[in-house]
């Protein structure tokens, strides 16, 4: 997603040393919050020399989720929850700032453009960069994250070896990362333009000597066996890859050398349904974490604000609602409130699967579409949290974003702006469906969205359909509806970030975040165009055209963009909420409470 940040201010924060926070702009507000180090940009502070970790404790939470893996980077694994534990595990080539904007992180490494025609980047990793048990970061570790997402590394039944959330790095890379395997300076080349080419390496790449020896290779055998395309070979590795031993039941920590750190944290504890508690990498190479155990506690959402006050949290980031909000505004003072508009979105997805009642019916789509009370949903569930909410009727811009109203005025003609109950039964009778039952799925327990059923269910049900509210606490869980395709209707939110063009593995036929089983043949194309070109007006004009086609064929329903409240103890320094799809903890590093 293009997401850009909404033009605001942080308030007047005091930055731990009696000055005033006058030179940021952080998307998400924060009214009284405090600083070991003011920032200068909307990346993450320069804490200095003198940096030290803290023999404390802080802990986080941002829902009941459980944990689900060291390895983030399959369909399964890959969302937030997760991901805002891994992030502190692993190190990379840059991160996102609080707006969208990607920042290169030069204490792990560098990289410049050195060839054009065809694009080729040459990446330096710093020599002291290295994981957890000793072992150095290596180009071997980025032929293997490269390997992991190539298309072309298939098995006897022709699918990918490596179960990854996403293979376009190795389908815009042909030949993979060259250099010598026990090094630390590597090139990449582009067999093709790619917009986003700077965020390959912008994600963590996993230890390839651990994969390595739990496929019974050594280190320089397995990159030899990528580079030869031995598949057999890397089929051995893929095989841990995929459903190894990071893969675990809850609480179940995989053996600390399974699970080597190259970021600031390792993993230490998990207790399942309770918490995950990272420590402080004690041979860390790159500054020194802030707070020696950071704790995510798996809480519900309900009981955040509570928490927070009590004490038994020191940050929450739960969903945002006109109750959260009010809990929060009553505890001002000794805490925090960060408000503003995340770059998430909700949606509802039909499934094109052969199993669902809507995978070859246009008419039912549109049935569905008409009955949807879109309007009614922002005006009693999102409003009364951002009085300016509005609906949403596209997917790859947001409502804030400075293209939208073009783009929406040349995709979209408003035909499902007002719901038409009228014309919703009458195609259902046409086409024999009254009363079809129309599972909603998302992940449970989760208020917001079972209201949200329920309006759909109190209109949708009066034009001829029975709606099903059948949320499950396994939604997303690996086996769980979403994985499986048993639903009608799913009923979720992206996270965005500044790419542009993630939504290809969301609407191209055949890629792995296209739960539903969409495909069409204009839509991958004009996603291909987007990924070669560099030029922004081509970029949405394109854009454009795929919001079209989406449109034309229900691929799904775009609702509103998600509202963000999250709070904090205003001892905790360094605090601070993002729009992007880290969360409030992307520098969670930098936290630190005041001595």
């Amino acid at each position: 997603m293009t997401a850009c940040a909404p033009d605001a201010g942080n308030g007047n924060g005091d930055d731990g040393n009696g000055g005033e926070n006058g030179g940021v702009e952080d998307p998400i507000t924060a009214e009284g919050q405090q600083y070991t180090v003011e920032p200068t940009d909307t990346g993450k502070a320069d804490l200095g020399d003198d940096w030290e970790t803290l023999d404390d404790e802080i802990s986080v939470s941002l829902g009941d989720t459980e944990f689900t893996s060291y390895n983030g980077l399959t369909p399964e694994t890959y969302n937030v929850y997760n991901s805002t534990v891994t992030n502190h595990l692993f190190g990379s080539f840059g991160y996102w700032g609080t707006d969208n904007v990607f920042y290169p992180d030069e204490e792990w490494g560098t990289y410049e453009v050195v060839g054009e025609d065809p694009l080729t980047v040459e990446y330096t990793i710093n020599d002291e960069v290295q994981w957890s048990d000793g072992t150095p970061v290596t180009v071997a570790d980025y032929v293997l994250q490269w390997a992991s997402q190539n298309p072309e590394f298939t098995g006897d039944d022709d699918s990918p070896l490596f179960n990854a959330v996403s293979h376009t790095y190795g389908e815009f890379v042909p030949e993979g990362p060259q250099g010598e395997w026990d090094g630390k300076t590597f090139t990449i080349e582009f067999g093709e333009p790619y917009a986003d080419w700077e965020l390959f390496l912008g994600t963590e790449a996993l230890p390839a000597h651990v994969v390595a020896e739990e496929a019974g290779l050594e280190l320089d055998e397995l990159v030899t066996a990528i580079r030869d395309e031995d598949m057999d070979t890397v089929e051995q590795a893929a095989e841990f890859w995929n459903d190894g031993d990071w893969f675990t039941n809850p609480g179940d920590l995989p053996d600390e050398e399974l699970i080597p750190s190259s970021g600031p944290y390792v993993l230490d504890n998990w207790q399942a349904g309770e918490s995950i508690t990272l420590s402080a990498n004690q041979d860390y190479w790159g500054t020194p974490a802030g707070t020696e155990r950071l704790v995510f506690r798996f809480v519900d959402d309900g009981a955040h604000v509570q928490a927070l006050e009590n004490g038994d949290l020191n940050v929450i980031r739960p969903q945002a609602t006109v109750d959260t909000r009010g809990q929060l505004e009553r505890l001002e003072g000794q805490f925090v409130m960060h408000e503003g508009e995340a770059a998430t979105w909700e949606h509802l997805d039909f499934n094109f699967a052969d199993s669902s009642v809507f995978s070859d019916s246009p008419e039912l789509r549109e049935a569905f579409a008409m009955c949807v009370p879109r309007q009614q949903i922002v005006d009693n569930l999102i409003a009364p949290i951002n009085p300016d909410a509005t609906v949403l009727n596209a997917r790859e811009v947001l409502t804030f974003e400075d293209h939208y109203e073009e783009i929406v005025s040349e995709s979209y003609d408003g035909r499902y702006d007002e719901v038409d109950l009228e014309s919703a039964r009458e195609i259902i009778e046409n086409e024999g469906a009254e009363g079809t039952e129309i599972r909603i799925g998302y992940q449970a327990p989760n208020p917001r969205r079972t209201d949200t059923v329920a309006e759909i269910k109190a209109s949708c049900d009066e034009a001829g359909f029975e709606i099903i509210d059948d949320g499950a606490d396994d939604f997303f869980a690996p086996g769980g509806a979403q994985e499986t395709g048993d639903f009608e209707i799913a009923l979720f939110a992206w996270a965005g970030s500044g790419q542009v063009v993630s939504g290809r593995n969301i609407y191209s036929t055949d890629l792995p975040q296209n739960y539903g089983e969409y495909s069409n043949e204009t839509v991958d194309d004009l996603w291909n165009q987007v990924a070669a070109s560099e030029d922004e007006a081509e970029q949405h004009e394109l854009v454009t055209q795929i919001e079209q086609e989406l449109w034309n064929d229900l691929h799904g329903i775009p609702l509103y963009v998600h509202p963000q409240l999250s709070g904090s103890d205003a001892t905790i320094y360094n605090v601070r909420d993002t729009a992007s799809q880290d969360q409030i903890t992307w520098n969670a590093e930098q936290w630190q409470r005041a001595e």
